[in-house]
């Protein structure tokens, strides 16, 4: 068997990626598994033959050289396979057969399953930022499974009671072998609890949890951002038949706001000021998440400039101090003009040409002169 081409054993093309190869392999290897083909004598070669295969191009340096220079790159490769199914060493991929055997004999993994501890419950909660970053406490309703009240959780009709599960004789676990394999895993009869309801609750049917809505009161602390998330211990999905509880994950999502944009602890918004402040200068009230506060603007300010306003941000639930506010100042040109302020204006204009006054305008130009020289523009 060390003749064939390992591609050709494992049915794909030479071209295949790792997950197509994988994806082969498994499918082969329980096909030709011993111990599902008793009565199969080459079952046992062929497997061999699939499983030395897969050592080989499951591995990208032994890929590389076999397919550069076929077997004898990889030293023979296929003799490997004569020491039995305990010498091979593919790894991951072998142990992952042998879960899909278990999951077929069982009807799930061989890894275990849930003990029976309710299911976690995860709920978006949307916040202006002024909650998001003072704090508040919210109600919110949950639709989830919680304790049946007549019976309190055991699953069973008041008055009547359990038995042992005849299927694992009350252990909570059965024990499958396959081959030379062996897995223990919770009973698929009583799932894991080694009892079994004789007269289940009218109620909840027998799995000792109901379907209801609860309200909750959550205190969202100040400072949360979107992402942050804040977990319930034990308000999530009920358990089964008197297990433990799953936990309650809130997902805090912030609202856009009108005039605040949140940059971690710092807000950021942009001011709109009239030219004629810009140009002489004076007072600028500007609105903050706790009041009001005032900017000084100097004669001569331009368009952009930002002032800072410090601890005026939001303090984070991770931080010690507070961000700060940072206003950007936009220069707003007044529309509708009527015609006494358009003369003026034009007088304005007239009398505005020097430099002097328009420092920033004089010497972009400059630079755009050397730009059009330097073009032959």
């Amino acid at each position: 068997m060390a003749t064939r081409d390992y591609y050709e054993i494992l049915e794909v093309n030479r071209t295949a990626d790792d997950g197509e190869i994988k994806k082969s392999y498994r499918r082969l290897a329980m096909r030709y598994h011993p111990d599902r083909n008793p009565d199969d004598a080459s079952a046992e070669d062929r497997f061999k033959e699939i499983s030395a295969a897969y050592e080989v191009l499951s591995d990208p340096e032994k890929r590389q050289a076999y397919d550069r220079f076929g077997h004898a790159g990889v030293n023979g490769g296929g003799g490997r396979s004569g020491a039995g199914f305990g010498g091979f060493s593919a790894g991951a991929g072998f142990g992952d057969v042998f879960s899909d055997i278990f999951e077929q004999a069982f009807g799930g993994g061989a890894r275990g399953q849930d003990s029976g501890r309710g299911a976690d419950l995860r709920y978006e909660l949307e916040l202006t930022l002024e909650e998001a970053a003072l704090g508040k406490e919210v109600n919110i309703q949950i639709p989830s499974s919680a304790i049946c009240e007549v019976c309190h959780g055991s699953g069973a009709k008041p008055g009547s009671g359990v038995e042992d599960c005849k299927t694992c004789g009350g252990r909570g676990q059965v024990r499958m072998v396959q081959g030379f394999f062996s897995v223990t895993r919770p009973c698929p009869q009583c799932n894991g609890s080694g009892k079994i309801i004789k007269d289940p609750c009218t109620s909840c049917h027998g799995h000792g949890r109901v379907r209801k809505n609860r309200d909750l009161q959550v205190k969202v602390p100040a400072g949360v951002d979107t992402g942050d998330r804040i977990r319930l211990s034990g308000e999530g999905e009920a358990g089964e038949r008197g297990a433990a509880p799953g936990d309650l994950y809130i997902q805090v999502r912030v609202l856009p706001h009108a005039l605040f944009v949140r940059d971690g602890d710092d807000l950021h918004c942009a001011v709109p000021v009239k030219f004629t402040t810009m140009a002489m200068g004076g007072e600028l009230e500007v609105p903050t998440l706790t009041g009001r506060a005032k900017v000084q603007i100097a004669p001569g300010t331009q368009s952009g400039a930002v002032f800072r306003l410090r601890g005026k941000g939001i303090k984070g639930v991770r931080s010690k101090l507070n961000g700060d506010l940072h206003c950007q100042i936009q220069v707003e040109v007044p529309v509708h003009l009527s015609p006494r302020q358009k003369e003026l204006l034009e007088e304005f204009a007239q009398e505005g040409g020097d430099s002097a006054q328009h420092p920033q305008q004089e010497s972009w130009w400059n630079k755009a002169k050397d730009f059009f020289d330097r073009m032959g523009l």
